[in-house]
């Protein structure tokens, strides 16, 4: 099972095909397996009368879709950007006419938005093109995503944990519902990371997450309504590294009943039983005798009770070890 981070740009690039370039090569530098792109047609997906959502009102929202669109050609530009530095492209689509441009520019799979689950309609289109599909819940309840994950039975799907709270508070994140898709849905289970730091994608990580999202940002102080809530480069760098070396310690599993790769560590930190006293040949080995000391090359102190009342059958010195031939056969 491949395991992949998704730099999600959004709208960081706020319109300029030069940033969105420049983002997707840091993106690569700094860790990413993939790009997302969301691909807004303000027509086709809402009326004039659609709020923005309450952390970004600057501009209104059908203006500011309009204002940040990129064409075919500006996407085709940036699939090839990505291809050139070999790191893949994804992209949401809002509409139906949407999927039918990313169709046209031949992309290889497609991420479901969490405001788009419900949006069935889109979602059977998505699913006709038998794409692998990432799927973000970030709004929806169980019975919401097993619709769409019905409607998408002959894709390839990951099931995404999310949460809409941008940015997402700390009790929210919802990692207990990795375990819990992966029971349910029987799918591959990702995480869409919303949280301002790293903590939560690396514990997603840990927990089974195989595909990890987190927006990218060249500064937390751009314009936008993504950058607030992004990681900086050497941020998503650090965040990339640290959930990378999270799968490569679960591909490790470690047997703990082979202890060949320890057979030093014993010998240096356990201990063996040695002598407390000077004791002479013929005499009764009582526990007072006794001690447990370093190194581990001896008998060890488990087996004491395997000594006591055994008679030496030679002279032993304050702080040797004590071997079975040593002893006088009971």
């Amino acid at each position: 099972m491949i395991k992949q981070i998704i730099a999600e740009i959004g709208s960081v690039h706020d319109g300029s095909i030069g940033n969105a370039l420049n983002l997707i090569s840091l993106a690569k530098t700094n860790g990413a397996d993939i790009v997302k792109f969301q691909h807004h047609l303000a027509n086709e997906e809402m009326t004039n009368r659609a709020k923005p959502p309450h952390y970004f009102k600057s501009e209104k929202r059908h203006e500011y879709f309009e204002r940040i669109f990129f064409s075919e050609n500006q996407l085709s530009k940036i699939i090839s950007h990505c291809k050139k530095i070999n790191v893949r492209f994804l992209c949401s689509p809002f509409s139906e006419k949407s999927v039918e441009i990313l169709e046209h520019l031949k992309v290889d799979a497609y991420k479901i938005a969490s405001g788009e689950l419900t949006n069935l309609p889109l979602i059977e289109k998505i699913g006709k093109t038998k794409k692998k599909v990432y799927l973000s819940t970030g709004m929806s309840n169980f019975r919401e995503i097993k619709e769409a994950i019905n409607i998408l039975s002959k894709n390839e799907l990951i099931v995404m944990q999310c949460t809409s709270q941008y940015p997402c508070d700390i009790k929210s994140v919802g990692l207990n519902n990795i375990q819990k898709f992966k029971k349910e849905f029987k799918q591959q289970i990702g995480f869409s990371d919303h949280y301002l730091g790293i903590e939560a994608g690396i514990a997603a990580a840990a927990l089974g997450a195989t595909v990890i999202e987190k927006h990218i940002t060249f500064s937390r102080s751009m314009y936008g309504s993504d950058a607030k809530f992004a990681l900086e480069p050497e941020e998503f760098k650090v965040y990339c590294m640290s959930i990378k070396n999270v799968w490569k310690m679960l591909d490790n599993p470690v047997n703990k009943n082979n202890l060949n790769t320890f057979k030093i560590m014993r010998q240096t930190f356990q201990k063996s039983i040695v002598m407390a006293r000077e004791k002479k040949k013929g005499e009764v080995i009582n526990k007072d005798d006794l001690k447990f000391k370093k190194p581990g090359d001896g008998i060890p102190p488990k087996n004491y009770p395997k000594i006591i009342g055994r008679i030496l059958n030679k002279n032993k010195k304050a702080d040797s070890q004590v071997f079975f031939s040593d002893l006088k056969k009971s």
